[in-house]
């Protein structure tokens, strides 16, 4: 396998196709549904390809935010689809934000904690602001995930 294609085995492979194939039956935008007819002959064959990732990565997003994916398959058939979408360039993308912004926060260890704010920005999107020691952090989170909005000394 190589880092352009993904290896779709055991309950995420029934999981992309079961989901993949219900969406698909309500969809009626033809290029939405080739992307999705192409992602079902790939789950199919047990491999996605960087060209059908994105359609993945949507309907994954789809699935697991809206509590579809656990409901229909349960606890296991949500974690096969979490550890999948872990392994799309998105989700690799938002394991790294987030490590980033726990290795800043971390600097914050051990240090009294100042103030603590949670601003709420825009619908689903929220700022955090921690002051520690007269040091000064603002997190974003949001859809792409955890960020370091700005960081004052």
């Amino acid at each position: 396998m190589t880092a352009s294609v993904i290896a779709l085995r055991g309950e995420a492979a029934e999981v992309v196709l079961s989901e993949a194939q219900a969406v698909r039956s309500m969809v009626q935008d033809e290029s939405r549904r080739a992307r999705l007819a192409d992602l079902i002959a790939a789950a199919q064959a047990g491999e996605v390809s960087a060209d059908d990732a994105d359609a993945l990565t949507e309907l994954l997003e789809l699935g697991l935010q809206t509590g579809r994916i656990r409901a229909l398959y349960g606890p296991a058939g949500e974690q096969a689809a979490l550890r999948l979408f872990r392994k799309l360039p998105q989700g690799v993308e938002l394991a790294n934000s987030a490590r980033e912004v726990s290795q800043a926060l971390a600097s914050l260890t051990g240090r009294p904690l100042e103030k603590l704010e949670i601003q709420a920005t825009a619908p689903g999107t929220y700022l955090v602001s921690i002051s520690v020691d007269g040091r000064d952090l603002t997190l974003r989170l949001d859809r792409q995930g955890a960020r370091l909005a700005s960081v004052g000394i």
